[in-house]
């Protein structure tokens, strides 16, 4: 993603603005509402990065579209005006994300299988992070029919390879030696 340095930059600052008002949590609600917009819509997302179009018209649109926003958010959108970095909105939107997780102190686990989670496994996943972290933990699936079956957990820097293509793996590397 494009100006990740600035994004996260951006996006320590409104946390810090948003969380000394006391309202982190409704920017929260904010930042994720106006990541699913733009990730959903790729009209939206050329509309911000369209370097054609005017930053007022950029920003209009904006405050129309989350007119329901809190007021730092709306601020937020004036300050990227000014900065010409509206292109950008959506990357700040995920470092927020990133950042007030981190604050709350909850950690984000990566599970990648090759279907859908179930219930089941999903319960077997949760297990198995409690094992690896003493936070809160929200778990992220990610579909990849590549480990064929099993599942993969990353959680921070750790990584947890429970996959079929793991175990074949190493299976073949065992023959080979």
């Amino acid at each position: 993603m494009t100006g990740t340095r600035a994004a996260l930059r951006y996006a320590k600052a409104i946390l810090d603005v948003s969380n000394a008002k006391g309202n982190a949590e409704v920017v929260g609600t904010d930042m994720k509402t106006i990541s699913d917009a733009i990730s959903q819509s790729s009209e939206l997302k050329l509309f911000l990065e369209n370097p054609v179009i005017k930053g007022e018209s950029k920003l209009a649109a904006l405050n129309e579209i989350f007119a329901s926003a809190n007021a730092d958010t709306k601020n937020l959108f004036s300050v990227l005006l000014q900065n010409k970095r509206l292109d950008i909105l959506e990357a700040i939107t995920a470092q927020y994300a990133t950042l007030y997780d981190e604050l709350k102190g909850v950690e984000v686990a990566y599970v990648t299988t090759a279907t859908p989670l179930t219930p089941a496994l999903e319960a077997q996943v949760l297990a198995k992070v409690k094992e690896l972290s003493t936070k809160e933990v929200t778990i992220v699936n990610e579909v990849n029919k590549d480990i064929i079956g099993g599942f993969i957990i990353r959680l921070g820097d750790m990584q947890y390879n429970a996959s079929i293509a793991n175990k074949l793996s190493q299976l073949k590397r065992e023959f080979n030696n």
